[in-house]
């Protein structure tokens, strides 16, 4: 073991408020340049001052339209991509910035899962060496050998020890999924992306995806980051939820909060959209249809950014960023006038006069 290894589980690598993961202030923009000179004449700002914080064998989901900057931040967490500005601690160190040599041996702890199994699988390698990528990659010699870890790992996800030589174009996307999974449990990471893993899945196979993550969370003490923008198969994985808009979290609450008592107007907007499978109770329910399009992340509206699409909007919207503040014990809203916010008490007001 390495001493970066060992200053990552204990001492100075052990992080105080007992979260695995911590987010300040991540910001990503990617400049768009033009002319001879190649000058940025704008960007697109994908994620723009996001704060979170994961805790050890929980799932926190980042939801939202497409362009909201979820699976940016993703790639930002796992450093794929390179943040602009803020910071990410792992375990108490601070990884932001590090150099792909210092990352190498933290790959091992922070792995992903990509969203199309049919792109992200080498259609010329075999299962067998895709899913024995990680132990070349970082020069980790498992007991008994790479074969027997592979095809340990391949009955792990459910597949059979046999299909070790064959090629991903033999299998149904269900099952290559399945195997991206493999090959990113090699290393026994303590944190997983997974972004969008079933959405370019038939929905028939999507609940069996979803349950095998669920059981490999439970038996290899995983934490999960799950992005996804089905609401229904959010609900079943979360411990927590995030909503991104336009590349802020506009809502933060645990699963259950945020289903019964959205308070952000773009997360009740989102959960009005949610099939109810019960026709007798889709009348409780009313469609909210939200007007024009999201806006470019290259000009994203002033203050609130959801306010040109927001039938409570106000001038303070227009005029003034709502901060993203806690309005029940867990439960925090970037927002000045929300839904379902709870209202002063009696005393709370006779004390305020």
């Amino acid at each position: 073991m390495t001493a970066t290894q060992t200053t990552g589980e204990h001492g100075p690598g052990s992080n105080p408020d007992g979260s695995l993961l911590s987010v300040s202030g991540l910001v990503k923009h990617f400049p768009i340049r033009q002319g001879l000179l190649q000058r940025q004449v704008a960007a697109v700002q994908a994620v723009d001052g996001v704060n979170f914080t994961v805790r050890k064998g929980e799932t926190l989901s980042l939801v939202g339209e497409s362009g909201c900057g979820k699976s940016t931040t993703g790639r930002l967490l796992t450093r794929l991509e390179e943040p602009t500005a803020g910071t990410i601690m792992f375990e108490g160190r601070d990884i932001t910035h590090l150099r792909d040599g210092q990352m190498r041996p933290l790959r091992r702890d922070v792995q992903m899962i990509f969203q199309d199994p049919y792109s992200s699988l080498n259609p010329r390698h075999t299962v067998g060496k895709i899913v024995g990528a990680p132990f070349k990659l970082q020069h980790v010699e498992p007991e008994g050998g790479v074969k027997k870890a592979v095809q340990e790992l391949l009955e792990l996800v459910g597949l059979s020890p046999e299909h070790y030589n064959r090629y991903p174009h033999e299998f149904s996307g269900g099952q290559r999924q399945r195997i991206g999974i493999a090959r990113t449990l090699a290393l026994k990471p303590k944190l997983i992306v997974a972004d969008e893993p079933v959405s370019a899945l038939d929905v028939s196979i999507q609940a069996q995806v979803v349950n095998l993550l669920e059981d490999l969370q439970e038996e290899l003490d995983l934490t999960y980051i799950f992005i996804a923008h089905d609401l229904s198969v959010v609900r079943h994985v979360s411990d927590r939820v995030a909503v991104m808009y336009l590349g802020k979290i506009v809502e933060l609450a645990d699963r259950e909060t945020l289903y019964d008592r959205p308070m952000h107007p773009y997360t009740v907007a989102l959960m009005s959209a949610v099939p109810v499978p019960d026709t007798k109770r889709r009348h409780e329910r009313e469609r909210i249809r939200l007007e024009g399009d999201v806006p470019s992340p290259i000009n994203p509206p002033p203050a609130c950014r959801f306010h040109t699409r927001c039938w409570k909007a106000q001038d303070k919207c227009r005029n003034e960023e709502p901060p993203l503040v806690e309005l029940l014990p867990g439960h925090q809203v970037a927002c000045h006038f929300p839904e379902n916010a709870p209202q002063p008490t009696a005393e709370a007001s006779t004390s305020a006069g």
